[in-house]
């Protein structure tokens, strides 16, 4: 039998798997972890461990799988600091949008960058996330709202997966906003976005559906020509409003349902059916100061998958911390800390469609991992701004949780 070509020895794991393992964690303690070929080859305990061309001493520390952000729009130009100051003095998120603002303000400064300086002014927010274990990233486009405009974002977003160590599943978000030369003309913007999936080479297709976004009737147009392309569907759903999203990306067998603070039984009834996760986004929930939970003693009951993201973006969820996000859930929201590693784990790869490959740690899934100096799993999301990630696995390479921007 081949030798193994990296071992992790003397580590607890946090499979975050369904089997044998004992604890809600999937805790394997005192135990190793062999890779090879870029690939999980061995998980046991270490008095059983093979051998291997490595062996990496963890000490003691607890490994998971690399945590995945599913839901992003870290890939933008500018920022949106003065509508911060504008809600801190009483404005809503709906009056900016409709003055004007909100959306539209990046949408004017994504389209003005170069390709260069888009991707100079992202990597710092990816970099961020990376020091944290994060090891997968979902990038969405829509701040373009014009075909070269997202084409141009969904490049960088590949380019952000060639300059830095992060894997990268991108999703075409033509439909965000109007644009301003489709003032009145909504429908006519559908189409557009509609031709614009006909050409994409997005991962995933995505819409703001919403009082001060698109219809049902306009997302619904959307979804039936992502399935023309045979792509994925996901939606930012209730989010502001029931406007019955979550049953609508249901129906076409969504990957997830994104935001949900107004979401009702039908649609959490729907979800559970159709095996659409529930992306919760504590985020924007915080920064605009919301009121409104999303129901999540009834999608637990459901037996809805729960993931947790940053959502960041920067005009209501500025954030670059998944550790953090996974705080606000539990303390916002009252997720359990197994809960929300779940939710940045095994959930969140769902939500992408890439379950089989990531989230947890079982023998043939890519070896994306996160080693941490805690001492037990629920620290991930108990302490408030602080980083105990000692090293990154991505796709069996060892690194440094920081990464470097030069060269």
């Amino acid at each position: 039998m081949a030798m193994h070509e990296l071992l992790f020895t003397n580590v607890n794991l946090a499979t975050m798997a369904p089997g044998d393992h004992a604890g809600s964690y999937g805790e394997l303690r005192d135990a190793a972890l062999a890779v090879s070929g870029g690939r999980i080859s061995w998980i046991g305990p270490r008095s059983g461990a093979p051998a291997a061309q490595r062996v990496h001493d963890c000490g003691g520390m607890w490994m998971t799988p690399g945590l995945i952000d599913c839901h992003t729009h870290i890939v933008h130009a500018g920022n949106r600091s003065d509508e911060f100051e504008s809600r801190l003095n009483g404005a809503t998120y709906e009056d900016i949008a409709r003055a004007g603002g909100g959306i539209m303000s990046t949408v004017r400064a994504t389209r003005a960058a170069s390709e260069d300086e888009l991707l100079a002014q992202s990597l710092p927010r990816v970099a961020a996330l990376l020091a944290e274990g994060v090891t997968t990233l979902e990038i969405k486009s829509g701040y373009g709202l014009d075909e070269s405009t997202e084409a141009k974002m969904l490049r960088v977003a590949r380019r952000v997966a060639a300059t830095l160590p992060v894997n990268v599943a991108t999703t075409f978000l033509g439909a965000h906003a109007l644009p301003p030369e489709f003032a009145g003309r909504a429908d006519d913007y559908i189409a557009t976005v509609c031709d614009m999936i006909a050409r994409t080479d997005a991962d995933a297709v995505d819409v703001f559906c919403e009082r001060i976004g698109f219809t049902p009737a306009q997302t619904r147009r959307v979804f039936e020509a992502a399935r023309a392309r045979a792509l994925p569907v996901k939606l930012h759903a209730e989010q502001l409003s029931d406007q019955g999203g979550a049953a609508l990306v249901a129906e076409f067998g969504g990957l997830s349902a994104d935001h949900l603070e107004h979401l009702t039984p039908a649609g959490i009834a729907a979800m559970a059916r159709a095996g659409t996760v529930a992306v919760l986004l504590p985020g924007a929930y915080y920064f605009l100061r919301d009121t409104t939970p999303p129901p999540i003693a009834a999608l637990r009951e459901a037996g809805v998958p729960m993931a947790v993201a940053t959502d960041s973006n920067p005009g209501t969820s500025p954030m670059t911390s998944l550790l953090l996000a996974m705080n606000m859930a539990c303390t916002l929201w009252r997720l359990t800390p197994q809960e929300a590693l779940a939710g940045a784990t095994v959930h969140a790869a769902r939500a992408l469609g890439r379950h089989n490959d990531i989230g947890t740690l079982e023998v043939g899934k890519r070896a994306d991992l996160a080693l941490w100096r805690i001492a037990r799993p629920a620290d991930l999301a108990y302490a408030i701004g602080f980083n105990p990630c000692q090293a990154v696995v991505n796709n069996g390479v060892l690194r440094a949780p920081m990464v470097s921007l030069s060269g």
